[in-house]
């Protein structure tokens, strides 16, 4: 039997999704836009960008950088099952996705926090595995693991926090993109969710080993052009560029984006847990198809029309990645 798992790439497992009637909220976007309304943002503060984008932005007085945050949950039977992942996969997948919001933002990764709800099915073996992944992972990506919180129950829960930086006023938001703009996307898509549904070679380790594209963030963001807006695909490609575009006021267009060998068509537009980075380029801005051997692809335009509305081949497509609260 092919080994599966749960996540924000599931196409799997329907009956494990919250239903609508579990908050009140038809998605994850109605609670986030609610959220916005609550948490209001005074004149006075020294947070320049809050909640909607991919991390809050904090501006220290009379510093040259701002701070970028960023927190994500991995959820034992949510977003893994034991019996695929190890204690390295858990770890290493619980990091990659905070170190991909810093990238999405244009940053550079600083510090991570990590609290970790150790399970009853583990043992002193699996915690120093899971902690040495932990550990070197940050290190490479040039971040320190700084502290956290342990607690214990039945099943695992893991937050990581990450903390990067970035020049002052440099982030990349959602919010940027104008109509004229070119969308590009690195990488191949379509291969973690291949591997979660079928267990098996490259698209499985493509799964198990997602790479958080800080090397090319930093290239984009000191290059000789920046990206108007930028998002990480962690939900679809479908999904996060509807978030792109309804952050942004705006439309898109796009043709065939860049398939993972073997996967499908629906698996690359609507397939999660890639961590891949779509970014827009301003017009006359090109880029080369690659870099450090990373395909880079243009996929299409952003237009003027409803936002968050998003055409394949001329054809409306519906958002169908990952939402944690859609019924």
């Amino acid at each position: 039997m092919a080994r599966r798992a749960i996540g924000s790439a599931s196409i799997l497992s329907r009956n494990l999704r919250p239903s609508k009637g579990t908050t009140g909220f038809p998605d994850e976007r109605s609670i986030t836009e609610h959220l916005r309304r609550i948490a209001v943002i005074p004149p006075s503060s020294q947070v320049v960008v809050g909640i909607g984008d991919d991390c809050a932005v904090y501006r220290p007085e009379g510093s040259a950088e701002d701070l970028l945050f960023t927190t994500d949950l991995f959820i034992e039977g949510v977003h893994f099952l034991p019996e695929t992942h190890s204690a390295a996969d858990i770890a290493r997948k619980a990091l990659a996705r905070g170190l991909s919001d810093i990238a999405a933002m244009g940053g550079a990764a600083r510090i991570c926090l990590v609290s970790l709800c150790v399970p009853r099915w583990s043992d002193d073996e699996w915690l120093r595995l899971f902690f040495a992944e932990l550990v070197s992972d940050a290190s490479r990506a040039g971040a320190v693991l700084a502290g956290g919180d342990l607690s214990h129950a039945d099943t695992l829960a893991c937050d990581i926090v990450v903390c990067g930086g970035v020049p002052q006023g440099r982030s990349f938001l959602r919010s940027g993109a104008r109509p004229g703009d070119q969308i590009w996307v690195s990488g191949t898509l379509g291969g973690s969710a291949m591997g979660l549904e079928t267990g098996q070679g490259a698209a499985w380790e493509r799964h198990l080993n997602p790479q958080p594209r800080l090397a090319l963030a930093s290239h984009l963001q000191f290059g000789e052009s920046r990206p108007t807006a930028a998002i990480d695909i962690s939900d679809g490609l479908s999904l996060d560029l509807h978030r792109l575009c309804s952050a942004s006021g705006v439309a898109a267009e796009i043709t065939d984006p860049p398939q993972f060998p073997g996967a499908t068509l629906a698996q690359a537009l609507h397939g999660g847990e890639e961590y891949e980075l779509m970014f827009t380029m301003p017009p006359g801005h090109s880029l080369p198809f690659q870099f450090q051997g990373l395909p880079l692809t243009p996929i299409g335009i952003i237009q003027e029309g409803p936002p968050g509305r998003i055409l394949h081949n001329g054809r409306l497509v519906e958002p169908l990645g990952y939402d944690h609260f859609r019924n």
